[in-house]
């Protein structure tokens, strides 16, 4: 048995990737761009097994046997062994290719609430067989097609997608704008107000935005490439003003597609509302940008700000957003934080009452690398036999 176990991190799009126009290649209507997370907070593990002696393909996530029917997964798999296969010509280790695959993953955050998981999940499948199957070269056009969003996990730092032009999708794919260590002063804030599966997946969000919603074909067309040229100049030129516009703009741009698609797709609440109006307040009183939302397919913010400002918005949230008084877990997590106490004249400023238990918990964390290989053995979580720990412990 060959084994390889990798980490893969969730990015947050700052320039949103809404609707596709190929449902099957995975290739976009628009162009987008993201920042990668810090995997110390928020990544997925994942540990892929082949062996001779394994009957057929098997994937375990979060301790749940899936099926392997999936079309996605299946091209994933089918085009890693290609390239593989590619690759071994010369006869040297081809056989390992045919081996059945068994397949564990897992999170260390909320699956299908809305924080990115399918793009970490299949960032970290996609890089894991690449490694197991000595695949080298750009595996983000890979990764498009487990997961759209999962091209732009394939690298760390800030990443754009770019839709391509050719028609078998082979000029879609993820590129690095800006390495991990390039903006070291940002800071990212993760409000989760709901943990709980999303009513609508993206994926059925999407289609029936790019069949009902007229909003949609024109900010694809029209909005999106211009905001991309903006993007990229604001993030090369460390001007979080400008960064934190588009990216605020281009959130609310998003959810106005959303209802305007037909019927209309709500993944907002109004504690995620709250937060948009506690963030404006924020910029406001200070006469300039200096905290940024997003709202991806779900209800949680994610926060962009630099590190001076973090104290002062943890001590926003809490004043505004304090946990229940039963709250079990740590209601911060992350990186260090200290939290201040803000003044009187900031909460003057901000048009909100309290809202106990509205926010469950807030990560603290940063931008950060692309997929790891993990080399401690200790770390896999298949046993000698290729099935996952979890059920044998």
């Amino acid at each position: 048995m060959i084994e390889v176990t990798c980490t893969a991190p969730i990015n947050i799009a700052v320039i949103k990737y809404w609707g596709k126009r190929d449902e099957k290649l995975i290739l976009p209507i628009n162009e987008s761009t993201s920042a990668t997370l810090d995997q110390s907070q928020l990544c997925a593990k994942t540990t892929v097994a082949a062996s001779p002696d394994f009957t057929s393909d098997q994937m375990w996530l979060n301790g749940q046997e899936q099926s392997m029917d999936s079309a996605r997964l299946q091209n994933v798999l089918k085009e890693i062994r290609r390239r593989a296969r590619k690759r071994k010509s010369d006869g040297s280790g081809e056989d390992r290719v045919n081996w059945h695959v068994h397949i564990c993953s897992e999170n260390n955050f909320p699956t299908a609430a809305g924080l990115a998981s399918s793009a970490a999940g299949l960032a970290c499948l996609v890089f894991s067989l690449s490694k197991l199957f000595e695949v080298e070269g750009d595996i983000s056009d890979v990764a498009r097609q487990g997961s759209g969003s999962a091209c732009r996990s394939i690298y760390g730092g800030f990443v754009e997608w770019t839709m391509g032009t050719e028609v078998d999708g082979s000029d879609s794919r993820a590129l690095q704008i800006a390495s991990e260590t390039h903006w070291p002063q940002m800071r990212v804030l993760i409000l989760v107000v709901s943990a709980k599966k999303k009513h609508v997946g993206s994926t059925t969000g999407m289609q029936t935005s790019v069949k009902t919603s007229q909003l949609l074909a024109h900010r694809a067309e029209k909005i999106v490439p211009e905001r991309m040229v903006e993007m990229r100049r604001a993030i090369k030129d460390k001007d979080f003003q400008t960064f934190a516009e588009i990216t605020m703009k281009d959130s609310n741009q998003l959810h106005a597609c959303c209802l305007d698609t037909y019927p209309p797709v709500t993944y907002m609440t109004d504690t995620s509302r709250d937060i948009v109006r506690l963030v404006h307040a924020v910029n406001n009183h200070y006469g300039e940008n200096k905290v940024a939302y997003t709202f991806d397919a779900g209800p949680n913010a994610c926060l962009y700000l630099m590190e001076d400002m973090v104290p002062t918005m943890l001590g926003l949230v809490q004043n505004f957003f304090p946990p229940e008084q039963d709250h079990g877990e740590a209601f911060l997590t992350g990186l260090p934080s200290k939290v201040s106490t803000p003044s009187q004249e900031l909460l003057n400023a901000i048009p909100l009452e309290p809202s106990v238990g509205a926010v469950q918990y807030i990560i603290h964390t940063k931008v950060g690398p692309g997929p790891q290989v993990l080399i401690d053995q200790s770390e896999s979580l298949l046993d000698s036999t290729g099935q996952p720990k979890s059920s044998t412990q």
